[in-house]
């Protein structure tokens, strides 16, 4: 592993020189490049070089602990024995984390698919739910949020909602909401307060760059209609609401919530392009081993992930099987505790891989 850190620290310094090479920055190409690798190597050569002062501390407390001292003295030196030994151990531990391989799509936006399921109005309603606890979480992190496609029904219920979140590491933390999502509660429309179990379809996609996925126009149709309301009611007198559909892969995607014809369309073929990349992410999953497909990260839209159940309060994660008694505040967007949890138990589950 300490081979392996020199080397990281050596290309960093590398790095770092070329950065600030006029002829190099002239290039912006190149330069963005480097950057983001120097961007990415830092944490690990900053706990790298953390490790080595905590090690120095070590032999040389070592050292002195082996001449003669009087007692107070040899305390001191015995504490910062002690000391650095526990930090080298930590740095050491933490090291190992910032070496496993990262998810290359980890920095990238997402655009989160939200679709009612099982349970008919009171799915779409807590669709509706799942939509903003989303956008609360997004404006706690200070990401942005923007409405791509939606799709209600007539007592304000979300049948379908696509929204793009950007923000720095978005895809990091809200890859593992994809998957099913349960909710056990009492309808508004419930007159002898039974109460019912409805889910919510999420998926997560990260954002595909045009470099992500070379799209062939060539495979694409494209429709033009007029918007339509709740109820099918026309809300529009023009065709800006669009139709796409990738031929090869059957996909089809509608945007009707611009008047703009031409922003529907690019919604649209971003909302496509996620979903093309997302088909070839998922293929490449399948083709590796069983250990990878165990991890809680795989978003496997068909696994039942959590579980909210009002009457008593509490959201459950079946894959970590964390429960907190905070429903309110987790529906509000307060989703770092459990995301954590599940960051740290992947990355655990890495490790024991690696090993």
């Amino acid at each position: 592993m300490f081979d392996k850190l020199s080397e990281i620290e050596n290309r960093f310094e590398i790095i770092s020189e070329k950065i600030n090479d006029a002829a190099i920055i002239a290039d912006q190409s190149q330069w963005q490049k480097l950057m983001k690798e120097h961007a990415s190597l830092s944490p690990i050569v900053e706990k790298y070089r953390e490790y080595k002062q905590a090690q120095a501390s070590h032999e040389e407390s070592r050292e002195m602990l082996s001449d003669s001292l009087d007692e107070e003295m040899r305390l001191l030196v015995r504490e910062e024995f002690n000391d650095s030994r526990d930090k080298m151990e930590t740095c050491s531990e933490e090291l190992k984390i910032l070496l496993l391989p990262k998810d290359p799509n980890d920095d990238k936006n997402v655009i989160v698919e939200i679709r009612g399921g099982a349970g008919g109005d009171e799915a779409a309603l807590f669709a509706g739910d799942l939509h903003r606890m989303y956008s609360r979480f997004a404006e706690r992190s200070r990401w942005k949020v923007e409405i791509l496609s939606l799709n209600e029904n007539d007592i304000g219920g979300i049948k379908e909602i696509s929204f793009m979140i950007t923000g720095k590491g978005a895809y990091s933390r809200l890859k593992y909401e994809s998957g099913v999502h349960r909710v056990q509660r009492v309808p508004t429309t419930e007159s002898q307060g039974r109460i019912h179990t409805s889910t919510v379809t999420v998926a997560v996609l990260p954002e595909a760059e045009e470099v992500d996925v070379q799209l062939d126009m060539s495979d694409v149709r494209v429709d033009v209609f007029r918007s339509s309301g709740n109820g099918g009611q026309s809300v529009n007198t023009t065709d800006s609401a669009v139709r796409v559909t990738h031929t090869p892969s059957g996909i089809v995607v509608s945007c009707q919530d611009e008047k703009s014809q031409l922003k529907n369309k690019e919604k649209a073929l971003k909302i496509l392009r996620a979903r093309l990349y997302e088909m070839e992410l998922e293929k490449q999953q399948s083709e590796q081993s069983a250990a990878r497909r165990s991890q809680v990260g795989t978003g496997d839209r068909s696994q039942k992930i959590r579980t909210y159940n009002f009457p008593q309060g509490r959201v459950t994660d079946h894959r970590v099987s964390m429960t907190v008694h905070r429903l309110e505040a987790f529906l509000d967007g307060d989703i770092n505790e459990m995301t954590d949890v599940l960051i740290t138990t992947e990355q655990a589950e890495k490790l024991k891989e690696a090993l």
